[in-house]
């Protein structure tokens, strides 16, 4: 059904309207701004933000449920829970096993792929791992550490049957040269993370192709004045995204607003970073990679002390980034949606408000509440007061 939803205030990272229409038909956007001579139903949404669906490249679960699975539909049970975050679209992600390759994992996350489900769209697969430096691991245990080996990265390949988007590597490693090529070749995006590659290490894997970075700042050597480390050479790279995480805890709010400038809005990445706890209360205890972890102010915790991922989510990661950077609306939004857009290589359907791309669409009141959220024009997310809106029984 074609639906119109008029003058309201349209937001993407190319554009802040203070009114105009968006009509979508289809599960695709049809016109922006203009008058529809064909609007369909017409909804006064004159009291409302509109900005594309958020994008989450980097996550590990939320609302109770894990991406690193062999279970089908907790996988898709993630897909209808997410929404409600401002979530359309996501990448599944799968991390290391102990002394294997992550193939069940990988198996299940491309069932996923290719038995569709409702809610936000699985859009691809990222790995994390499991070539990684042992020195920068973070919560990764070293049994799930290898080293880079060509006949994996072919065995992957054919796992993932063409649906890996995103890969975190360690550049330094004997053999992540060949991987990193192979991968490019095969138009995976390469992301340099989990490192303790120098200065001149990353700008050989940026020539190389990698063209993104994992939670900058985070498990990799540090940005210092006589050792730069990897993130003077991205900062440096105009074809290189980093990601951030935007909680406050991970990465400190002056370093995020130092990271936004020296990449600019146009290649910082918000992530999450978030586990299946993601969204849950302070005391909460869950599992990864079987160790016992707890969330505690407002962060994921091993018993140890180590970070062990967020409980961010999306929705709120658009206001902590528009504090902490001191960044337009516009320039936020392009975080959640066009940059990992890109880095999933599905920028030519998603993250803009367009006509031709696909109908995910956010619709916030003017004190920046979450009213509704829509999924290729379907409504994946509404409180009550969203589906009165859009007259939904």
């Amino acid at each position: 059904m074609r639906l119109t939803l008029r003058g309201t205030r349209l937001v993407d990272a190319t554009i802040d309207l203070a009114e105009g229409d968006i009509t979508f038909d289809g599960g695709r956007i049809e016109q922006v701004g203009g008058r529809s001579a064909d609007p369909g139903k017409i909804v006064d949404a004159s009291q409302m933000i509109v900005m594309p669906g958020f994008i989450e490249v980097h996550t590990h679960g939320g609302g109770g449920f894990e991406l690193h699975t062999t279970d089908v539909q907790e996988i898709h049970k993630y897909a209808d829970w997410i929404p409600s975050t401002g979530v359309t679209s996501f990448l599944t992600s799968v991390v290391g096993t102990p002394n294997a390759l992550p193939e069940a994992q990988l198996r299940t996350a491309v069932s996923a792929l290719e038995e569709r489900g409702s809610g936000a769209e699985i859009v691809g697969i990222f790995l994390e791992g499991p070539y990684i430096n042992v020195q920068r691991r973070g919560a990764h245990p070293p049994a799930w550490l290898r080293q880079p080996d060509p006949s994996e990265t072919e065995h992957i390949l054919d796992l993932t049957k063409g649906h890996l988007r995103l890969i975190t590597l360690a550049p330094e490693l004997p053999g992540a040269h060949e991987m990193i090529a192979r991968l490019r070749e095969a138009r995976v995006t390469v992301s340099m993370g989990h490192t303790d590659a120098t200065y001149e290490q990353a700008e050989e894997a940026i020539a190389l192709g990698v063209t993104h970075m994992t939670h900058c700042f985070n498990a990799m050597r540090p940005l210092h004045h006589r050792t730069p480390g990897p993130l003077a050479a991205v900062a440096k790279a105009s074809t290189v995204q980093g990601e951030v995480i935007a909680d406050g805890v991970h990465v400190h709010p002056a370093v995020v607003r130092l990271l936004v400038k020296m990449l600019g809005p146009e290649r910082t990445v918000v992530i999450t970073d978030a586990q299946s706890c993601a969204g849950m209360e302070n005391g909460v205890e869950f599992e990864f990679a079987g160790q016992k972890a707890q969330v505690l102010c407002g962060a994921a915790y091993l018993a140890d002390g180590t970070l062990a991922g967020s409980v961010l989510t999306m929705q709120k990661a658009l206001a902590n980034i528009q504090n902490m950077a001191e960044v337009s609306l516009s320039e936020a939004v392009g975080m959640l949606t066009l940059n990992p857009a890109r880095a999933a290589r599905v920028e030519t359907r998603k993250g803009r408000l367009l006509a031709g791309y696909d109908a995910d669409l956010l619709l916030f009141d003017r004190s920046f509440n979450l009213q509704a959220t829509l999924c290729h024009g379907q409504i994946a997310y509404a409180t009550e007061a969203g589906r009165e809106l859009l007259r939904e029984s």
